[in-house]
């Protein structure tokens, strides 16, 4: 799944989002999904082609426009086994079926007029999404005085089974730790997750102190997009880092949902907390 975000300048003409096979200028690398809107025209559309061997193949269009002039936008990119879909702003636009292998993709292109702000290379949530068509886009907040470190969101009910906590972000250049508490309104914290870089270990911290390593690979690495997820079940939570699943930790219900603060801290720079 990838996912652009950005804004349309006033005096957008049109501008393109390449999944290329190589980067090379001459030839011209072969284009598997090449996404076109066009604001100039009389009436503004999208394109969608392939590029095989330097020929373009038949066109594929769709007359309405999700997108404006002027306006932000979240665009989000989402890979099958047979055809990708895509969505703008939340809502489905159109779907294109694959003309070459997906596994021969390696490049992304972005051209012409367009503000980019953030892409995003994310992993399909693990947990199972009860028949969702797209997993959920947050956007990513640039900068955002809200999401300095230490940081912190209030749970005002608590946790409930279902509810999926997302938080994504940048491990920063020399990074030492990183730490979520959820804590009650007694300050109490029955829930901690650690990642430690020193030696590369991730636990879940018991109140009283007790580690409880989790068997899987380190995969927090220095300067690399990361993303958490924490999904509260009946009787416990199960945790999922870029897109794999690490198991669960049983907490009682009763505490889940007395629950009313998650807090945010160590050597991160974070891009979307969501609740």
């Amino acid at each position: 799944m990838v996912t652009l975000q950005g804004v349309v300048p006033l005096d957008a003409r049109r501008f393109q989002v390449d999944f290329q096979c190589g980067c090379s200028v001459h030839p011209r690398p072969d284009i598997a999904i090449h996404f076109n809107p066009r604001f100039h025209t009389t009436k503004p559309h999208v394109v969608c082609n392939t590029l095989y061997l330097e020929r373009w193949q038949a066109e594929a269009r769709w007359p309405r426009l999700g997108l404006q002039r002027g306006a932000s936008f979240l665009i989000l990119f989402l890979f099958g086994n047979e055809e990708m879909k895509v969505s703008v702003n939340g809502q489905h636009f159109l779907h294109y079926r694959y003309r070459l292998p997906l596994s021969r993709v390696d490049t992304l292109g972005i051209f012409g007029d367009i503000l980019v702000e953030a892409v995003g290379f994310l992993n399909i949530n693990p947990f199972a999404e009860g028949g969702i068509e797209y997993p959920v886009g947050y956007p990513f907040l640039l900068k955002s005085p809200s999401l300095e470190v230490p940081c912190s969101r209030a749970l005002p009910q608590g946790l409930w089974p279902g509810q999926v906590i997302v938080l994504r972000g940048l491990v920063l250049p020399e990074p030492k730790d990183l730490t979520l508490s959820l804590r009650d309104e007694a300050a109490h914290v029955p829930v901690t997750l650690r990642a430690s870089f020193a030696d590369r270990t991730l636990a879940w911290i018991a109140p009283w102190g007790c580690k409880k390593l989790i068997s899987a690979p380190f995969l927090f690495y220095p300067r690399r997009f990361f993303e958490v997820l924490l999904l509260c079940q009946e009787g416990g939570l199960k945790l999922a880092l870029n897109g794999q699943g690490l198991g669960a930790t049983s907490v009682h219900q009763q505490v889940l949902e007395q629950l009313r603060e998650l807090r945010i801290s160590g050597s991160v720079q974070l891009h979307c907390v969501h609740c």
